[in-house]
């Protein structure tokens, strides 16, 4: 229907996670209609992730060089680590400018089905930045089975080592309690206060 480069474009974006035929179409006709600064700026970005982005040596999250901003950063809590899935979570958490500990980033869950063991995992280097400065892990992983599943996997490895914490769960701001499910009416019931 499409001549071929403009088809492979589309296939190109429709590799994108959630993104399906019609929207890598609409997707390659605007990129059509891109002007050639445009189109050489997208294609550098594109092409400087391999080379250019790098994960922390210390924590695993996405950095320019060897180390990210926070692990580098003098004026954060270097003594709280908060644990998450991946670095899309550390901009949800920042967003509320209120944590100014450093970050760990595990870059998956623990999920036996799918295969993925811990020692798939970014935990060994978690449990070698332990030591007696450590004040707190915070584990905010999702409250997901996979979720729960490497909290829990977590907190047995750091259990005597220092203090570790999970994220209270349980009802949302602005919810109802006739709208809500008996397990996360347990959740908000165990972490009250």
């Amino acid at each position: 229907m499409y001549p071929k480069k403009f088809e492979d474009l589309i296939q190109a974006y429709s590799k994108l996670p959630g993104v399906g035929r019609k929207t890598a179409e609409r997707y390659a006709f605007t990129t059509l209609n891109w002007d050639e600064e445009w189109i050489n700026e997208f294609i550098t970005s594109l092409s400087s992730i391999k080379d250019g982005i790098k994960r922390c040596e210390v924590c695993g999250n996405l950095s320019d060089g060897d180390k990210c901003e926070f692990c580098m950063n003098d004026t954060r809590n270097h003594n709280v680590i908060c644990v998450v899935q991946s670095p899309k979570d550390i901009a949800a958490i920042e967003s509320m400018q209120e944590y100014n500990g450093v970050y760990h980033v595990l870059n998956g869950l623990i999920n036996i089905q799918k295969g993925i063991l811990p020692e798939n995992l970014n935990i060994q280097s978690l449990v070698n930045r332990i030591n007696n400065d450590i004040e707190e892990v915070i584990i905010a992983t999702d409250p997901t089975v996979e979720g729960e599943t490497t909290a829990l996997y977590i907190t047995k490895l750091l259990d005597g080592r220092t203090k570790v914490t999970r994220l209270a769960h349980g009802i949302p701001m602005g919810g109802h309690l006739d709208y809500t499910d008996a397990h996360t009416l347990l959740k908000a019931f165990e972490g009250r206060k």
